[in-house]
């Protein structure tokens, strides 16, 4: 199960005691945010996109949407959503529990969206659709093995 091996990772890392596991679903960014007990825009959900032969998965506040311009400007591609199958097939994780953590494909490239930025911590699901852990976006950055921070969604106010 996903949830295992990202609990691995950050056992590796010192964190394992710091995921958190609910009895009711954290699947979408609603439910994740009554589970978590915090607003949704800090949910950090993870979007997988289509990139070459691989995919990027982007990281962003539960409050933002991908914004297709910016989208383009920033990988030069239109941006073009993996199905619930190819998802767990780049990732390992199943959709409602994608994170950025564990993933072990070296064509899935992970970058986080500035509408993160806005928070002290952030709440990313660790691999199934009941858990989340708690972190600075220095960490998730340095955890989730981040290539780079990028603009490309809109709605979310700061």
């Amino acid at each position: 199960m996903a949830i295992e091996k990202v609990k691995a990772y950050f056992e590796a890392l010192g964190r394992g005691q710091d995921v958190l596991e609910f009895e009711t679903s954290s699947a979408t960014v609603e439910l994740a945010a009554q589970a978590v007990g915090v607003v949704p825009a800090r949910i950090a959900k993870t979007l997988s996109f289509k990139q070459g032969e691989g995919c990027v998965l982007i990281v962003a506040a539960g409050d933002a949407r991908i914004d297709n311009r910016k989208f383009k400007d920033a990988f030069g591609m239109k941006a073009k959503m993996l199905t619930p199958e190819e998802v767990l097939e780049m990732t390992g994780h199943a959709v409602g529990g994608v994170c950025p953590f564990a993933v072990e494909n070296p064509q899935v490239e992970t970058v986080l969206d500035c509408s993160l930025k806005r928070f002290e911590s952030v709440y990313p699901a660790c691999g199934s659709s009941n858990s989340a852990i708690e972190l600075t976006c220095e960490e998730l950055f340095s955890y989730a093995k981040a290539t780079r921070w990028v603009d490309v969604c809109k709605d979310w106010a700061e």
